[in-house]
């Protein structure tokens, strides 16, 4: 797991201290999130690593791959596990799914009720679920189990870039027809480089209380 802390991440402003707390909330919640960005090494297994030190402790984390077998690893019966797929991928790694085997994961999430966290590389959220939906076939009511999407951009050259910055989080409220229903509830504003909260979540932090308790200690850099 990388050693970045999501406080690390707002320090170097890769996010806002509202950001991170909207991930620790979800993690302590064992919301489901979806990690998006263009190039390689944009930051997305970095960020996604954060939010999952803020899981409940005793939480299992299972890292899937086609290596477990046939069940890749996802348990048989519900036991509150958060599922770890590294990417929605063909590009042949053991830990990267495609296909049938992203169809079984999304099932386990939605009926089992497991947490989910997964990335793969699309320009933004219709894209993103355009791959899920569409390329995977991934049919709306299993889709509509993941709660956030995350999209981190990588400024400069993709192998040595000069700054990875968080540039959108939304909530996912359902799936229609393959489509997202979803509300933008942070931005990066990159004329004047600043982050903006633009919404309240609806299914995300329950209590407002745990929110801004996470706030305030990232804002104090814990």
């Amino acid at each position: 797991m990388s050693s970045l802390t999501l406080a690390d991440l707002v320090a170097n402003r890769t996010m806002s201290a509202e950001m991170a707390a909207t991930l620790a909330v979800a993690a302590e919640e064992r919301r489901s999130a979806l990690f998006v960005a263009i190039p390689r090494m944009a930051g997305k297994s970095t960020v996604a690593e954060a939010m999952l030190r803020f899981a409940p402790a005793g939480v299992p984390l299972r890292r899937l791959s086609r290596d477990a077998g046939p069940g890749l690893g996802i348990p048989a019966t519900a036991d509150g596990s958060y599922l770890l797929m590294s990417e929605i991928s063909q590009a042949g790694f053991s830990d990267y799914l495609w296909g049938e085997d992203v169809r079984a994961v999304f099932r386990a999430v939605a009926e089992r009720g497991f947490g989910l966290v997964t990335a793969l590389h699309a320009a933004g959220l219709e894209q993103a679920f355009s791959v899920i939906t569409g390329e995977n076939e991934v049919p709306d009511e299993f889709a509509a189990a993941l709660d956030l999407m995350v999209y981190v951009r990588s400024i400069g050259e993709w192998r040595n870039p000069s700054r990875r910055v968080v540039e959108a989080i939304y909530e996912i409220e359902g799936v229609q027809a393959g489509r997202p229903q979803a509300t933008l509830l942070h931005h990066w504003s990159e004329p004047d480089d600043r982050f903006e909260t633009v919404d309240a979540p609806l299914r995300i932090g329950a209590s407002a209380q745990t929110y801004d308790k996470h706030l305030e200690a990232l804002r104090a850099g814990s």
